[in-house]
């Protein structure tokens, strides 16, 4: 069967509820001659008459008295459907958010960007994943809310993108260490044992390839595979790491910081969701906050 004309309910609607073809018409901005052809279609989709003349006027029948409130209540709904969304009540929110990061945004921006959650939205739960790669499946099929991480080649197109702020990498040594007095060089630096990063067990990244420029290379003594254990290995020994500088503020306390001697390029940390979140007031909301915190960092 074809589906039916759902605009005629609120024609049927307008009829039932001015008992008239002409206030019907009225009511809808339409012309008496296409409102009498609507009731027409009326009658032939339900097979009942639904008004009939009775002295000057028109009455409804038993099966129109019978759709009235029904038919209302059909044309209320699809107008609070369509109506656009009500302003967001973040007091009495209750949503819980899975937002997927690697283990240095959360160490440096979780708990701030959970105490501002809480004083705004109490009802609101995050929920954080490690973020293994960057594929945007689960962006995709809805089990990740938000994504934080390097845009990567593997992004989807479709996805939406907002750089939250720019990051370099520093080379990070125990209190003490022999590279933290005097210039470091950049043959000074690749003299010393170092700690590679990769979730992917890779050796060689962009550091090395700094220092192949020069004509230099690093003795890569470890390879681990994040940026927390790279700095707890370099705080009880004499191993050399390179790391995000703003996302491991806190992890670096009581360690020796200094700039690569070598040029690396800036890493730009963003967050990417779904399209069929960018209009979702909650989640438009959380995109703020995170955004708000990264900021105030």
């Amino acid at each position: 069967m074809p589906s039916p004309d759902l605009n005629l309910l609120f024609t049927l609607d307008a009829l039932l509820a001015e008992g008239s073809v002409a206030g019907a018409a009225s009511r809808l901005g339409l012309s008496p001659s296409a409102m009498s052809r609507s009731l027409a279609r009326l009658r032939e989709t339900t097979g009942d008459p639904l008004l009939v003349r009775a002295g000057r006027g028109l009455v409804p029948t038993p099966r129109a008295v019978e759709l009235r409130e029904r038919v209302s209540q059909l044309v209320q709904d699809a107008e609070a459907v369509l109506r656009p969304t009500e302003k967001l009540n973040l007091k009495q929110l209750v949503r819980t958010f899975t937002v997927r990061a690697r283990e240095g945004f959360v160490e440096n921006f979780g708990a701030d960007l959970i105490a501002r959650i809480i004083a705004q939205a109490p009802g609101v739960r995050l929920r954080f994943v490690s973020k293994d790669d960057k594929e945007s499946t689960a962006l995709r099929d809805a089990s990740v809310d938000l994504d934080i991480g390097v845009v990567g080649a593997a992004a989807s197109p479709e996805v939406r993108t907002r750089a939250l702020f720019k990051d370099r990498f520093v080379s990070v040594v125990r209190a003490g260490h022999a590279l933290s007095r005097g210039k470091v060089t950049a043959t000074r630096y690749a003299a010393g044992r170092h700690i590679s990063v990769s979730r992917r067990g890779h050796e060689k990244g962009p550091v090395d390839q700094a220092l192949g420029s020069l004509g230099l290379t690093r003795d890569i003594a470890t390879i681990v595979g994040s940026f927390a254990s790279a700095l707890a290995l370099a705080g009880d020994s004499d191993l050399i790491a390179s790391v995000p500088e703003r996302q491991t503020g806190r992890l670096r306390a009581g360690m020796h910081s200094f700039a690569l001697p070598v040029p690396a390029p800036a890493i730009t940390i963003a967050m990417l969701w779904h399209p069929r979140l960018d209009a979702d007031l909650a989640h438009r909301w959380l995109r703020g906050v995170v955004t708000d915190t990264c900021a105030a960092h």
